[in-house]
């Protein structure tokens, strides 16, 4: 950011940080987890470190709850203010997706030997 306020063309700001201004995550804690953690991806890559920046028309996915959200970054934010403000930092770019169905079905890897004879399928 340029001295005077206004954000400059190579604006960016820490993950981590951006995440807890836009209310995506309770605590920039677990903000910081979840990057290390490598649930979330910038522009389409897992991203491991909480200090990653993050710039205007970033796409990034980040769980949230039992779904996974899937936003474009319209502002990079200068607080964590109210709810109201921080849903104008994002844009939903794809309807949210709960987090089961991006579990792939490992059903008949865990089946008992007597399942498996009983369903040979």
């Amino acid at each position: 950011m340029k001295r005077g306020g206004a954000p400059s063309a190579s604006a960016s700001r820490r993950l981590d940080q951006w995440l807890w201004f836009a209310r995506l995550v309770k605590s920039r804690s677990l903000a910081a987890r979840l990057c290390v953690a490598g649930a979330v991806t910038v522009n389409g890559l897992a991203v491991r470190k909480p200090n990653h920046m993050l710039r205007i028309d970033d796409i990034l996915a980040a769980p949230q709850g039992a779904f996974c959200r899937t936003v474009r970054v319209l502002s990079l934010g200068a607080r964590r203010g109210p709810a109201s403000e921080a849903r104008k930092l994002y844009e939903e770019s794809a309807a949210p997706v709960h987090l089961s169905d991006l579990m792939p079905a490992w059903t008949p890897l865990l089946m008992g030997d007597d399942e498996r004879r009983n369903n040979p399928g």
